[in-house]
């Protein structure tokens, strides 16, 4: 029977996918937050995975956009038609009742920005939307329990903003948000490998390289991966052998100014909460947290214990089930 009453939804707006939680089911949707569209007549020919297998392969008339950019709405119009479909896709088609729904967002977002997702998402036809901001809601998903009187810090690295945050007694302390995640690692190793070996690749390409030989620390035995793509001086297909040395050059200044903004954000924190963090240590979720070396790199600069968590990928839309069990933990 495809008819409910009332299904909480928990929403995790991602640059990169878009994940569902539903409130009695769990994760029931994981897509990427890829649209594609007909330049000629502007209707929508796809949503989701199906959408991001036509990036970089789509005929001139056909257009795949991805509507969210480092974490907020740059496509008003098909952020609500991506949404439309996967909020469909998650509770079907039929409902009696609308739903309650809780977004997540970057902490540094705008009031203007975050009226965009309230909008947007009171469209699809909520009964009530609750915005978070992800790094509280990230931590809840790791186990954090941070209704507690003592601090606990998160470093959430997602597809187009790291976000961190010192939290404490329910909510965010001290907190700071950088625009630099995995896209930005996808986008450097794609102008590297075009500065060294004068090719040109996609972003589907640099992240397969990034999960496979991807590294923020040297390794003295190198891993190496064949690459194709689009010879600069020849314009014809191209294989070239790159190395993880190689990825960790190209994401090198990037992995520094997230580490800076770490620094900075334990440096606002009081020495209570900070005395906490040296003792219970960081904690890594996101996607982007999956780059090999990155708890050692951390630990090393900003010396303190750094653990990934269990579920990294989806710590954030779990965090909202959590949460819309415990609504007096949420701000909005």
């Amino acid at each position: 029977m495809d008819v409910i009453t009332l299904r909480d939804i928990g929403i995790d707006l991602g640059t990169t996918n878009i994940l569902i939680y539903v409130k009695g089911k769990g994760v029931v949707l994981n897509e990427p937050s890829v649209v594609s569209i007909d330049n000629n007549t502007k209707k929508v020919l796809a949503v989701g995975k199906e959408a991001k297998d036509m990036l970089g392969r789509t005929p001139g008339k056909v257009r795949a956009v991805r509507p969210m950019k480092d974490g907020v709405i740059a496509d008003f119009e098909m952020t609500e038609e991506m949404l439309n479909t996967f909020i469909k896709k998650a509770i079907g088609k039929k409902s009696l009742s609308h739903p309650r729904i809780l977004i997540c967002c970057p902490s540094n977002i705008t009031g203007v920005e975050k009226n965009a997702i309230r909008e947007i998402a009171e469209r699809t036809g909520a009964k009530r939307v609750f915005i978070e901001e992800e790094p509280k809601v990230a931590a809840v998903g790791a186990g954090i329990d941070i209704a507690k009187p003592s601090g606990s810090m998160v470093i959430d690295i997602g597809g187009g903003t790291t976000d961190i945050a010192v939290l404490s007694l329910g909510g965010i302390v001290t907190s700071d948000s950088i625009k630099i995640a995995g896209n930005a690692f996808d986008d450097d190793i794609i102008n590297f490998i075009k500065e060294k070996y004068q090719i040109i690749i996609g972003e589907t390409t640099a992240e397969e390289i990034k999960k496979e030989i991807g590294t923020v620390i040297k390794d003295k035995q190198k891993q190496e991966k064949e690459v194709t793509g689009r010879s600069i001086t020849t314009g014809l297909p191209e294989t070239v052998i790159v190395t993880s040395n190689d990825i960790e050059e190209a994401l090198r200044e990037d992995v520094k100014k997230i580490i800076l903004v770490a620094k900075s954000v334990l440096e606002k924190t009081p020495p209570e909460l900070s005395a906490d963090i040296a003792e219970k240590g960081i904690i890594l979720t996101g996607g982007g947290a999956l780059v090999r070396g990155l708890v050692q790199k951390f630990k090393n600069e900003l010396k303190v214990p750094v653990f990934i968590s269990d579920n990294p990928l989806t710590n954030v839309v779990e965090g909202t089930g959590i949460l819309l069990n415990h609504l007096d933990l949420i701000d909005d």
